[in-house]
């Protein structure tokens, strides 16, 4: 309440002190605000990067009142999110599952009939492009509105209160700040030995625009990123083999008994999978790929062909040549910045947020941080439960997780209680026929506290921020069976799963 009340009349209290210089009768926060802020035309705060966590850092700490300024290397704002991430991903994603719904018996199942189904991936590319470019210029809209002043350029950080942007055209600008927040996100991890050209071997940003739909695709990797682009590809009528060097699809915090479940359907809409692989080598003979595996444990090498490899192992944070050495601001084993819970460097005037400090790297995570870093800097509270941050992969079904799965339990010594409800038994799912999935819901054996969620299904994405919503506020198995849920709604799924953890067994199953 303070701070929000803080937000609202800086401007008027900007206007007092600028008249008579002084804020003697000021309660106290108002004060520490005060001497947190630079004077004349010197902004109070720089941002390097205009990802979701940087952008939305932005917006917020000029709403606060700080005079912000925002440094991005890219010709667009948005970050990899925008730009060659999350938006031009999702498009794909939400186009390819309608052309596989055309192009095979589903449609014909719901009396749909129609002759002539053809693909022009030039077109739906063309709609990725628009959806990335409206929400890009959104930003620079934003930007307007709310008087965050935009700087293009690599911004470098060349000392404790000054940015150095290297332009385009070759010159340099240096930003004097009283405080800096580095919001410069991740790239892509490069596999040893592996040479990406975007064409035929491409990285996750060169699968979102290929021309054509190869014949054959391998990918290394069946993570979050590895199972949406190639159930992209896959629908649009390539052969895709997924290289997974762990036992399981998902990547990491997805429930075992989830991913299981995930993968057969996967492997039933066309997916291949060689779990326990790694890949020892690529090579390029003609415009075929010649890519060599072997048993993760080690064994017997096999060779596969395709036309693209496409290499999704991870990414990585952005942090070289961005000015931490010389600052003596010292990089942790995975090239992360170090931070404290206010998001400070070692360096009390510079903060960092985002994929390039702990935890995962999602954008609404980065959003958070980015919030709750320049409400720190503005007096308020600086928190933040990383337990209640949600994961999506948006394949159909789509598959979302929050706190703790299963194994994680077990792990930590923890009695639970699990709740199940398959989307079979759901009204909703049966209407729309569209029935793959269940909810796995995991409440404490003692006090009921919901303890994880764990949805797969067509609208886990949204369902999961209902769990999200019940975590932050400890609510219990019995709360949220206890909460009216509108009827017919695949929501309700999630509360009689939450009612067979409190109760023992659901209704409608």
């Amino acid at each position: 309440m303070l701070l929000s009340t803080c937000g609202r009349i800086w401007p008027q209290i900007a206007r007092v002190n600028q008249a008579t210089k002084t804020l003697a009768g000021a309660p106290a926060v108002l004060q520490n605000q005060l001497r947190a802020y630079s004077n004349g035309d010197q902004p109070d705060l720089v941002v390097v990067g205009s990802g979701p966590g940087g952008y939305v850092a932005a917006i917020k700490a000029a709403q606060l009142g700080l005079k912000t300024v925002c440094v991005e290397k890219g010709d667009t704002l948005g970050g990899t999110c925008l730009n060659v991430g999350c938006i031009p991903s999702k498009a794909l994603l939400n186009n390819s599952h309608l052309y596989h719904m055309a192009s095979t018996k589903d449609f014909g199942n719901r009396g749909i009939e129609f002759d002539g189904i053809k693909l022009n991936l030039t077109k739906m590319m063309g709609q990725k492009v628009a959806a990335v470019k409206a929400l890009t210029g959104g930003i620079a809209h934003l930007f307007k509105q709310n008087k965050v002043t935009h700087v293009q350029g690599f911004g470098r950080v060349s000392g404790p209160n000054e940015v150095t942007v290297a332009k385009n055209d070759g010159s340099e600008e240096k930003i004097q700040t009283k405080n800096i927040l580095l919001a410069v996100g991740s790239e892509v991890t490069p596999f040893p030995g592996i040479e990406i050209d975007e064409k035929q071997i491409v990285s996750s940003t060169g699968a979102l625009s290929l021309e054509q739909v190869p014949q054959r695709m391998i990918q290394i990797g069946a993570g979050v990123i590895g199972v949406e682009l190639g159930s992209v590809w896959q629908r649009l009528g390539s052969k895709v083999t997924c290289v997974e060097f762990l036992g399981h699809v998902g990547g990491e915090g997805i429930d075992m008994e989830i991913s299981k479940n995930f993968q057969r359907i996967l492997k039933k809409q066309g997916l291949d999978f060689k779990l326990n692989t790694k890949v020892t080598g690529a090579r390029q003979e003609g415009d075929v790929i010649k890519v060599t595996i072997e048993p993760a444990k080690g064994g017997e090498a096999k060779e596969l062909e395709c036309d693209v490899l496409l290499v999704c192992i991870g990414r990585r944070p952005f942090t070289k040549n961005i000015g931490m050495e010389e600052l003596g601001i010292t990089l942790d084993q995975r090239g992360r910045i170090p931070v404290n819970d206010r998001f400070q460097t070692s360096v009390p005037s510079i903060y960092a947020i985002g994929d390039c400090i702990h935890g995962p790297m999602l954008a609404h995570k980065a959003e958070d941080e980015g919030i709750i870093c320049v409400e720190g800097l503005c007096g308020g509270a600086s928190h933040i439960d990383y337990n209640c941050v949600p994961s999506v992969i948006y394949t159909h079904p789509e598959v979302a997780w929050i706190g703790k799965n299963e194994e994680q339990l077990k792990e930590e010594g923890i009695a639970y209680n699990v709740g199940k409800f398959p989307l079979v038994a759901n009204s909703r799912a049966k209407c729309n026929n569209d029935t793959d999935g269940l909810v796995k819901v995991l409440g404490d054996k003692e006090t009921d506290r919901l303890l994880g969620a764990h949805i797969m299904g067509s609208v886990a994405g949204e369902l999961i921020n209902e769990a999200a919503l019940a975590m932050e506020y400890g609510a219990s198995c019995e709360d949220i069976a206890r909460v009216c849920h509108a009827h017919p709604t695949v929501a309700e799924a999630f509360r009689e799963a939450n009612l067979a953890a409190y109760a023992g067994k659901p209704i409608n199953f």
